[in-house]
């Protein structure tokens, strides 16, 4: 169930957040809970558990964020120069203590491409981990990761939406860490059906361009930890007939 960060930690993180780092490591980081897996197609469900830094609609060169002054935009999370969407981006921070399987946030064909790192190591996450777990906060000022961590972004067509919509995940300092469970691209995936993981702590966007259809709508607030195939996400709304976004 969707929580503020200080009720997850209470309820969800308290009885393991004092356990030896090599017993979550072993024990507890690769747990796979059950969830049952059902359609809705009035929702979006989060494609990770994590807290969520941001939910807002931007144009592809605007920013998403600022890190220490430089804009974090669109095209440079997807590293497409030439992407011409405005897009609803929602972005979920995984941290220790969130299970690390990745779900489809809404049925598609799935293909997917991996993005090298732009230096020779991922950058750490474990600064904007410290600042949710020990400020309570969704801070993104040490999210300098974004720019240059290895990514997989993963391409989701739709035929009920009518349109592409996309999964970025990015990884942390270990590289390669990315593991699809199908190694083949253009397979269909059902809502909340499982299709990756990543080790470690990670970040995964949704990212959905702005429809003359349907119009999608954040439902949770910055700061609100979700759970992957259990909590709506984005709530998608037929347009009136005639109405173009």
């Amino acid at each position: 169930m969707a929580k503020p960060i200080r009720q997850w930690l209470d309820e969800d993180v308290a009885a393991v957040r004092g356990k030896p780092m090599r017993w979550l490591s072993e024990q507890y980081f690769f747990r796979d809970p059950n969830r049952p897996v059902f359609a809705d197609a009035s929702f979006f469900f989060p494609p990770a558990d994590g807290i969520v830094l941001y939910a807002k609609t931007v144009a592809p060169d605007e920013a998403i964020v600022d890190i220490k002054g430089r804009p974090f935009s669109l095209r440079e999370a997807m590293r497409l120069p030439d992407f011409d969407r405005p897009c609803l981006v929602v972005g979920i921070f995984m941290t220790f203590y969130d299970v690390h399987i990745n779900r489809m946030p809404y049925a598609g064909r799935l293909g997917y491409r991996e993005l090298e790192p732009i230096g020779t190591h991922n950058l750490p996450m474990l600064g904007v981990e410290k600042d949710l777990l020990a400020d309570i906060a969704p801070y993104t000022r040490n999210a300098d990761y974004l720019f240059a961590n290895q990514r997989v972004l993963n391409t989701i067509t739709s035929l009920e939406l009518g349109q592409r919509y996309y999964v970025l995940q990015v990884a942390d300092y270990d590289v390669d860490c990315i593991t699809p469970f199908n190694l083949k691209q253009n397979q269909v995936f059902a809502q909340n059906q499982r299709f990756s993981q990543i080790r470690y702590g990670s970040q995964v966007d949704l990212i959905v361009p702005l429809s003359a259809r349907f119009d999608f709508t954040p439902l949770v607030e910055v700061g609100t930890h979700v759970e992957g195939a259990v909590d709506p996400l984005v709530r998608i709304t037929p347009k009136p007939t005639g109405v173009a976004s």
